[in-house]
């Protein structure tokens, strides 16, 4: 190999770059596909006759390899927080009045950016080079998707740079163009169109086969660039310029804005242009200019104080419910899906929405042949919002007396909103309560999706969820779209949940208002799943947040044989029925349980319960007779009347300080 051949293979690699920038970044081309594609496909000859000379940030290295069998997670440098939101011009000026206070009435800026409908993304580079790319996840642990991010066009793999490391955070979006030939193509295949660009750019990004991520065309925006978890520059606004000399797309729609009212002027234009944008936006982000003052101002445990979402109100459109059909959930519930005429929803053609229950129907005066109204509210659930205009010849809805999956009966119990499927074998509950027993956040069983248990369902393999722990390898191996890596990566799935703690071992049980949090507290208070099922209605309120309607749930579900039968065949299989509570240590709040509502003058709320709590007391979501205190800030609301109603004392953040000795 001569140096010439190498020169040759730079300098293509860097033509190629700046064209992809011009394209994918600038939307200014300078030259035409064919062009564009002639250079790439030198560059691959040259590549394929000399392998020592491909590197990872070549171009052409964007798509390759075969697909993964799972991602990886990994833990974010500094936690990636979610924003608060302000729903409203009030909202907004109340948060603008805490920073103000906050920073002693010195002067500030903001930055007004559009706050773009995707999937936040953060992406680490060394020496130039990009090396990995990390999905959000829970804000401290994300998932390495980094095959599938060097698809994405608008993200560079090569950077010129003094930096030896650094990070950029930005958001994977999916443009209105690109979703809509999506969905062309998915309607030509004969398959369901996506109900969304947010949630398609998210489901394309993690996708096991980088090449179908590449084919959905998506876009990265930075927004943040950081080194060793930092930020780098002093000033937001510069760190922005500083990413887009860099050669990373950033969003040209934002504004050095010098307060409020610019702000204002900045959300109100382009709540007025949203719809001209190539791509889905559901409100503007703001944030505090100055990166020393972003400091002083700090963060809660969830989100930053410098910074807030200020949320467009939902976009609506009227159309004609056409039909109400029925879905069977988990635990028999009978949910009515309104079937509309499609309309388009800011982007999105919409054809089904939600109708919760009976009672909703009959309090928006529904029928079958109604033009309604609808809107997607938060920008993605479409739902309907009123009739607009009663049609002739219209249908009332009523609820079917029989199940329309498994034909058996079908109930309303007195003070229940939901009518039920009282069989425990219907396959529609069965499928669900499969689909939530291996879902993410309860048992993680990776790969077990709606299509496989569609199939070991229909098939008569899986009866109930202990069946999940007699499944092998080669009865998996022959299913649709089930490979023999596939089939051994459920089965080691599968294995592991057999040791997740007893919390999520009862989250999915699906006992009837018993979630995840419920489910930590029952283990939490009784240590074992023997004692729970043992234990009678007025027992299990002796633990936090546990009422009698939710006591008696857990009590009717034990009293079942089927679920006692089901309970031991679990235990056969070796899952965990055992917990060893958290010890909690003396303080000055031990023994008491706190209830936090409304604004505080200084402290946030998560703030207030970790005082809490390492004062020794209990922090807790609702008021009730075992309450000790209420904790009321500014524009309590409910709470604090439940509260007074209850005869629970109220207290401010003065005496709560006082109580924990702060």
């Amino acid at each position: 190999m001569t140096s010439d051949v190498a020169r040759k293979t730079a300098e293509l690699r860097q033509k190629i770059r700046y064209h992809e920038h011009r394209y994918y970044v600038l939307d200014s081309p300078e030259i035409s596909d064919a062009e564009y594609d002639t250079l790439v496909r030198e560059l691959q000859a040259i590549e394929a006759e000399h392998p020592s000379l491909v590197t990872p940030d070549s171009p052409t290295q964007r798509v390759g390899g075969t697909p993964r069998e799972g991602f990886q997670q990994v833990r974010h440098s500094a936690p990636m927080l979610s924003l608060d939101n302000a729903l409203n011009e009030g909202e907004l000026r109340d948060f603008d009045r805490r920073v103000r206070d906050l920073l002693g009435h010195e002067d500030y800026r903001y930055v007004g950016e559009l706050k773009l409908d995707g999937l936040s993304l953060s992406v680490r580079f060394r020496n130039g080079v990009m090396t990995q790319a990390i999905t959000r996840g829970d804000g401290e642990v994300g998932e390495d998707v980094t095959e599938n991010a060097r698809t994405i066009r608008s993200l560079p793999l090569h950077v010129e740079t003094d930096l030896a490391e650094f990070e950029v955070r930005g958001e994977v979006i999916m443009s209105n163009r690109a979703f809509s030939r999506l969905n062309q193509e998915r309607e030509t295949q004969g398959l369901p169109r996506y109900a969304n660009p947010r949630n398609s750019a998210a489901g394309s990004l993690r996708v096991l086969d980088p090449a179908i991520t590449a084919a959905r065309q998506l876009d990265f925006y930075a927004y943040l660039l950081l080194a060793n978890g930092e930020t780098i520059l002093d000033s937001h606004w510069a760190s922005l310029e500083r990413l887009a000399g860099m050669g990373f797309r950033v969003n040209t729609a934002r504004a050095l804005c010098g307060g409020l009212d610019d702000l204002d002027a900045f959300i109100s234009r382009w709540r007025e242009e949203r719809d001209n944008l190539p791509y889905e936006i559901d409100g503007v982000v703001a944030k505090i200019e100055s990166i020393p003052q972003q400091r002083q101002l700090g963060w809660t445990a969830k989100a930053p104080r410098w910074a807030i979402a200020f949320k467009y109100p939902p976009r609506q459109a009227e159309t004609v419910l056409e039909n109400i059909e029925v879905q069977v959930g988990r635990t028999g519930a009978l949910t009515p899906v309104a079937h509309l005429r499609p309309v388009t929803v800011s982007g999105v053609t919409v054809s089904r929405a939600t109708l919760h229950n009976e009672d909703e129907i009959e309090r928006l005066g529904l029928a079958i042949g109604d033009v309604v109204v609808i809107e997607r509210s938060g920008d993605v659930i479409p739902k309907v919002v009123r009739v607009k205009e009663h049609a002739e010849g219209r249908r009332r809805f009523h609820m079917p007396k029989q199940c329309p999956v498994c034909g058996e009966g079908v109930v309303r119990a007195e003070g229940e909103s939901a009518s039920r499927c009282i069989n425990p074998d219907c396959a529609a509950r069965l499928k669900e309560t499969v689909l939530h027993f291996a879902s993410r956040g309860v048992m993680d069983i990776d790969g077990m999706g709606d299509a496989l248990v569609n199939q070991l369902v229909d098939q008569g393999m899986v009866k109930s969820v202990a069946d999940l722990y007699q499944l092998t390898l080669d009865q998996l191996t022959p299913l649709e779209r089930m490979g023999k890596k596939s089939a051994e990566r459920i089965i080691a799935g599968i294995e592991a949940s057999r040791s997740k703690p007893l919390p999520r071992v009862l989250n999915g049980l699906g006992i009837p208002f018993v979630g995840e949090r419920t489910a930590q507290i029952l283990a939490d208070t009784f240590a074992s799943l023997d004692t729970i099922e043992a234990a009678d209605a007025d027992t299990l309120q002796k633990a936090d947040e546990v009422g009698p309607k939710v006591a008696q749930s857990i009590r009717s579900y034990f009293d079942n044989p089927r679920n006692r039968a089901l309970v031991e065949r679990l235990r056969a299989a070796g899952l965990t029925f055992t917990h060893e509570p958290p010890k909690r240590e003396g303080g000055p709040l031990a023994g008491l349980t706190f209830v936090v509502t409304g604004t505080l003058p200084t402290l946030s709320r998560d703030e207030a319960k970790a005082l809490i709590e390492s004062a020794g007391g209990k922090a807790t979501d609702s008021v009730s007779k075992k309450t000790s205190y209420l904790v009321a800030g500014e524009a309590a609301g409910s709470k604090l009347e439940k509260a007074q109603s209850l005869n629970v004392p109220v207290i401010d953040e003065a005496k709560l300080k006082e109580l924990a000795g702060a």
